[in-house]
Parts: structure tokens; sequence; C-alpha cells
């Protein structure tokens, strides 16, 4: 059972950059949240945070994307590093709440994402990422997608999380 979902990064001024797959992208991210909130569980969002300009507190570019809407209920996280553990009070929080398994989405692929899913598995969670519910972005060497098959195909799944299928998410929540 995943008793949580963690949605990393997915701001407006990253999605206005253009990730891969954005349109399918943030379908699948939407789906999972809404899978999420119809059965009770806790949501989390983490927000990457700079010092000053792109992605600084405050800047229309920091805010959670205007398409997912977080509850009040919902928990917001800053970050200032590539992972959500670090210099955050996320583990207490899912500590606090007894939180052993959660789901997770979001961006960058080779950046948070990774990171995360390393230091959570370092930490005993047992963790799901669904699949296509993450992107990034091209760069000097890969191709956006080959970066996401990569790291959901071999280096993620059954090593430091199961990435599955939405449908199968959902089956997880009851």
């Amino acid at each position: 059972m995943m008793e949580a979902l963690i949605v990393v990064d997915i701001q407006e001024g990253l999605i206005n950059l253009g990730p891969a797959n954005k349109e399918n992208y943030i379908k699948k991210v939407k789906e999972t949240i809404s899978s999420f909130e119809e059965a009770g569980r806790d949501i989390i969002y983490i927000r990457h945070t700079e010092s000053e300009g792109f992605l600084s507190e405050g800047d229309q570019s920091w805010l959670i994307y205007h398409e997912l809407s977080p509850r009040p209920q919902d928990k917001i996280f800053n970050k200032n590093f590539n992972s959500i553990f670090k210099k955050t009070d996320v583990k207490a929080y899912l500590d606090s709440k007894g939180i052993k398994s959660y789901t997770m989405v979001g961006m960058q692929a080779e950046f948070c994402i990774d990171t995360s899913l390393k230091i959570g598995f370092e930490y005993g969670f047992e963790q799901v990422l669904v699949r296509d519910a993450v992107t990034t972005f091209d760069n000097n060497h890969l191709k956006a997608q080959q970066i996401i098959d990569f790291y959901q195909d071999y280096i993620w799944n059954n090593r430091f999380a199961k990435v599955l299928d939405i449908e199968d998410v959902k089956k997880l929540l009851n």
C-alpha cells in the first residue's frame, strides 16, 4: 500500500521551459494526484528554491505549477539541493506520520528524482515511481526521452524503486 505521494519540483518556471512530453507528463501527474486525493492519502509537494532569480522564493517561476493546485491539507516543503531530504524536514515529517512507503512523480529525472530515490532507498522507504510521470530536458549529450528511459528502466526499477504504470499504482491504493 502506498501511504503518500511526493510531487517534486513541478513549478511554473520549469514547466514553462518545455520539458519532454510535457502534455502527457502533466496528464499523468494530475491523474496520480487525483488518485491519491480520492484514496485519502497524504500529498507532499516539494519546491526547488534558489537564493535569487529563477526559482527564487516569491518569483513566478518558483510557484507550484498552476494546474496542480495543492489543497490546504497538502504539505509543501522548499528545498535548496538536488534532494528532497537534504536540509529539509521531509524525512522527519514522513517519520512523524509513520509513512514508510510513497509514490513519487516530478522532475528532473537525472537530478532531484535520481538523488531523492537513492537517498530514500538508503533510509529504507518503499518507493514507487509512476512511469512517464517523470520528465527532464534535452542536454548536450542526450535527448530527454533517452535520459528518462535510461533511469526508469536501467537505474531505478527494481533497484531503488518500482517503476509502475499509473493503473498499477492505483491498485496499490486499495
